[in-house]
């Protein structure tokens, strides 16, 4: 039989483990002080957590409102918030999910133009990350999706809500789209033209005619209709598409270039 000092340790060491596990039980979870915070300021905190640009205890407060408060303007505005949260987060997926999700369950709220300019602008700044800006990236050379769902949005809000307080804003932003989409469609047209696949090069150019007219990319649109068309020896089509240049663009360079070189 071991000593009583022996058992007196092991008795000792046996109920601080004890203690130690009680204690992991008690304190291993953090309570969660906003337990019985009614509404009002539970979306209070939240604001505050997203004004001061604390937007995942703004995500966390606004989904705890969303849950025990599931009813009413509090709810609806937290999941708007929530969408802004996440665009700021530079979680973009969320950001959408969340603003269609708000736009579905609430078609009559006030906040709806906000959230089709929410999507707008998240797909417009969709990868624009520092790198991208510090090199200068050239967006009309990368892929168009994200551009083409933000054009898709910004119209919506127009056509829905065309005196909505974002819709001047959103406007200027589908110019930009637009041409940025146009000058894609050239950049696609000249890689074909490259490589003799001249049929897809005029028809590129003639999408940008049909969805892009007036845009800075109509008059290269037409040069390369004049050159491919040319280059298939269909000088009808090249004669016709060479007359709208010379006519609406006269001083471009490439009327005088293409003159000493007419179809025959």
């Amino acid at each position: 039989m071991p000593p009583k000092s022996l058992r007196l340790m092991a008795m000792f060491a046996a109920a601080c483990l004890l203690l130690s596990l009680s204690g992991c039980a008690m304190f291993g979870k953090t309570a969660d002080k906003t337990k019985n915070w009614p509404v009002a300021k539970l979306y209070a905190a939240a604001m505050d957590a997203s004004n001061s640009g604390n937007y995942e205890t703004a995500i966390n407060y606004f989904g705890k409102l969303e849950a025990r408060f599931p009813f009413g303007r509090y709810a609806q505005q937290a999941q708007l918030e929530i969408a802004y949260a996440y665009y700021k987060q530079g979680e973009s997926d969320s950001a959408i999910a969340e603003a269609k999700r708000f736009i579905k369950m609430y078609p009559r709220n006030p906040g709806v133009d906000y959230a089709f300019y929410l999507i707008g602008i998240t797909e417009y700044n969709r990868g624009q990350g520092f790198i991208q800006r510090l090199m200068d990236v050239d967006r009309t050379r990368r892929d168009q999706g994200a551009a083409h769902k933000s054009f898709q949005a910004f119209g919506e809000l127009l056509r829905r809500f065309p005196h909505s307080r974002y819709a001047e804003d959103a406007r200027e932003r589908m110019i930009y789209l637009r041409n940025s989409l146009a000058a894609h469609e050239i950049h696609v047209a000249r890689y074909y033209m490259n490589r003799s696949a001249y049929v897809a090069a005029v028809d590129r150019a003639k999408y940008v005619l049909d969805h892009y007219q007036e845009t800075p990319s109509t008059p290269e649109a037409l040069i390369i209709m004049v050159e491919g068309y040319r280059r298939m020896g269909l000088v009808g089509p090249a004669n016709n598409a060479y007359q709208v240049l010379k006519v609406n663009f006269p001083k471009n360079p490439a009327v005088a270039r293409l003159e000493t070189q007419p179809a025959k």
